[in-house]
């Protein structure tokens, strides 16, 4: 797993976080990439490769083989926006460190499958973002 970051800085122990969370589903990580970025490459990536034209906290893009599908092993990129952290942190009670941990465990679940695209599927993600958070 590597972890890259931009001038704010990333939180200790995120990646063991990440893969005790990862080891809790029963999955492995193959290949996994965590940028830690900003406002204006997040909102890029999420145009160029997405078609938003919004700006977003955390994008992940699998990069696993579609034909191995029941894979056990996560191989992808998860984009967060640390700026988004940092001005988000305040609305939510939570410190920066928080949120970014929190932008980079929802990529992680958006690896494995789960998603938040209904009001019940996005509980689910935020219920585990809590339990994975300790």
């Amino acid at each position: 797993m590597t972890v890259s970051h931009g001038s704010l800085g990333v939180p200790e122990g995120i990646a063991d976080q990440v893969r005790a969370a990862v080891m809790s589903e029963d999955r492995t990580i193959a290949d996994l990439s965590i940028v830690l970025s900003d406002h204006a490459t997040v909102t890029r990536l999420n145009q160029l490769h997405l078609g938003r034209t919004y700006a977003t906290d955390v994008l992940a893009f699998d990069l696993g083989d579609d034909e191995t599908s029941g894979r056990r092993g996560l191989e992808g990129e998860i984009y967060v926006d640390l700026d988004t952290a940092f001005e988000r942190a305040p609305e939510f009670g939570s410190s920066y460190e928080e949120e970014v941990r929190r932008y980079v465990l929802h990529g992680v679940l958006h690896l494995m499958g789960y998603r938040d695209d209904e009001p019940e599927t996005a509980k689910e993600m935020r219920r585990l973002e809590n339990l994975y958070l300790g």
